[in-house]
């Protein structure tokens, strides 16, 4: 249901995509908002904040072996369990408009409706990058409704810790504090 990022224009372009997730609402939230676990559907990363997930309070999406920041933002609004939502930087593309990510969750008829909206500004290296959220979506379905991950998501558990040679400096660890 994503776009083609469009060049450039300052204004924001809004992804959104939406699953039926066939499990109970605080199911899914729950599995949603850990921290200080490895998250699968967030590529393998955890989420870390000081205080918990709360409005005003610093978030980041750390490397397995906390090493690395590979998404830094702040939570905006934490409404359990039907809304969640946080700015989002991806730290390698330093000095880039941060994106806003907003998860929705809704209780339907035999499940959750989850929906994951992004808006961020075309044609920056972020707005390329958001374009993953079917892999989130896909995931974090997969994950709820099975226990397991998919294999693309093993695949890159697997393959992090061999990287970080190649994950640039500036998302070392250390230059994205939460305090």
């Amino acid at each position: 249901m994503s776009k083609k990022p469009a060049p450039a224009t300052g204004k924001p372009e809004k992804f959104v995509w939406k699953v039926t997730i066939n499990a109970p609402i605080e199911t899914v939230w729950n599995t949603l908002v850990k921290t200080d676990e490895v998250l699968p559907f967030f590529f393998g990363a955890i989420c870390q904040t000081q205080d918990g997930l709360k409005p005003g309070r610093k978030m980041r999406m750390a490397s397995a072996d906390g090493k690395f920041a590979v998404v830094f933002g702040e939570v905006k609004e934490f409404n359990p369990p039907h809304r969640y939502s946080h700015t989002m930087s991806f730290t390698q593309n330093e000095g880039e408009d941060p994106a806003f990510t907003t998860y929705d969750l809704k209780e339907i008829p035999g499940g959750t409706e989850f929906t994951l909206t992004t808006e961020c500004i075309p044609g920056t290296k972020t707005g390329k990058m958001v374009a993953s959220g079917s892999f989130i979506v896909d995931n974090l379905k997969l994950l709820v409704e099975t226990g397991k991950p998919n294999f693309a998501a093993k695949m890159i558990m697997a393959m992090g810790p061999l990287m970080g040679f190649m994950t640039p400096k500036i998302s070392r660890i250390e230059n994205w504090p939460l305090t």
